[in-house]
């Protein structure tokens, strides 16, 4: 009877035991547990408001309707971002659009890999990109050329002042003319696509008050960013009436207005990055947009947690590489031109020169007499 209740005492100390040491497990996994929500939630608190400092950016490019190889700026953010990839500072995956109706299932579906930041490019893509980042306000996205008209916080606009480099080409055509008869070849009207052309005709007026002498635009838009055919035909025109040099801002298009040339055996003008290589012969000068670069800084920023949303980044000639231009290496342009060319640039960095973006300043500025 003894050992019995010896027994029992000893059965009931043990499952006391075994009860207290099953309460403390639980209590200390209750409290990691808390701690690991906590931190949880603190990264994720982080992750809303900037990207995680040592992580690989990740960047999805949407493109409008030239595409990655429309040797143009679409191409030209492909490069940047391409290039950074290589070096293994971002991780980047792009999806093509070749028409508008594209541009919202594309945004859709760039989503689906999770960026930190979704690029879109091109201003025709605005009104899709402002909609996606109010749907979305926890994913980052950038347009470039278009200004973040509402300010959203979670979209950046990026701008280039292509109305400056275009002046400088548009001196050039104006003094390398012979037939005192030029040509600009849009894609489709537009904010963006005005700067050009006002910034152009303004540089071929510079050089006509230089030779004292009345130099002819034609102007013709394709309605397109990627008809390279209407391109052609195009320019083919304004070859075959009397000019002599064309410049062409329109994306995908340009490819064809730079074959007419060839055939025709005239000068042209490329746009947004050098293009000497499509021309060797007939390229002039190239304006440069720097698309791939402005993308870069955006990247290098995610990389230390910094994103501008809610603003627009505006690059000027003032900034070297995102706008400027680039000659031939064939020296069409006399080293005169050249030389004038730098006085003029730095006129406009200067303010001395005022430079049109569309044509209700270029009458207000007097270009037009």
């Amino acid at each position: 009877m003894k050992i019995s209740k010896i027994m029992s005492v000893i059965s009931v100390l043990s499952l006391s035991l075994a009860l207290a040491s099953c309460g403390a497990d639980k209590a200390k996994d209750k409290e990691e547990s808390k701690a690991t929500t906590e931190t949880s939630q603190e990264a994720k608190g982080d992750e809303k408001s900037e990207t995680p400092k040592g992580d690989t950016v990740k960047i999805t490019m949407v493109t409008d309707e030239g595409g990655v190889n429309d040797k143009s700026f679409n191409q030209s953010a492909f490069e940047g971002l391409s290039s950074y990839k290589e070096e293994g500072k971002i991780n980047f995956d792009y999806i093509e659009s070749h028409k508008d109706s594209d541009y919202q299932p594309n945004l859709e579906s760039a989503l689906d890999s999770e960026p930190n930041l979704i690029l879109t490019v091109g201003y025709a893509l605005y009104n899709q990109t402002s909609e996606a980042a109010e749907q979305n306000p926890d994913q980052k996205y950038a347009i470039i050329d278009n200004a973040n008209i509402k300010e959203q916080k979670n979209l950046l606009g990026i701008t280039f002042a292509d109305h400056q480099n275009s002046f400088l080409v548009g001196y050039i055509a104006g003094m390398k003319t012979e037939a005192n008869h030029v040509g600009f070849v849009g894609g489709q009207k537009s904010d963006v696509i005005d700067r050009f052309e006002y910034g152009f005709r303004a540089g071929v007026k510079e050089a006509a008050r230089e030779k004292k002498t009345d130099i002819k635009v034609d102007v013709q838009y394709a309605n397109s960013f990627s008809d390279q055919a209407a391109g052609k035909n195009i320019a083919n025109q304004m070859y075959q009436s009397g000019a002599d040099v064309v410049m062409h801002a329109a994306g995908g298009v340009g490819i064809g207005v730079i074959e007419a040339a060839k055939e025709n055996n005239k000068w042209v003008i490329g746009v947004d990055r050098d293009q000497s290589n499509e021309a060797p012969d007939n390229m002039l000068v190239s304006t440069i947009k720097g698309v791939g670069d402005a993308v870069k800084l955006v990247a290098d920023g995610l990389a230390k947690g910094e994103f501008e949303g809610g603003t627009t980044k505006q690059f000027t000639l003032a900034d070297g590489k995102a706008v400027d231009i680039a000659y031939a290496p064939n020296d069409l342009v006399a080293k005169e031109v050249k030389d004038k060319v730098e006085e003029l640039r730095k006129q406009i960095i200067d303010g001395k020169i005022q430079v049109p973006q569309n044509e209700k300043e270029f009458t207000s500025m007097g270009y037009d007499k």
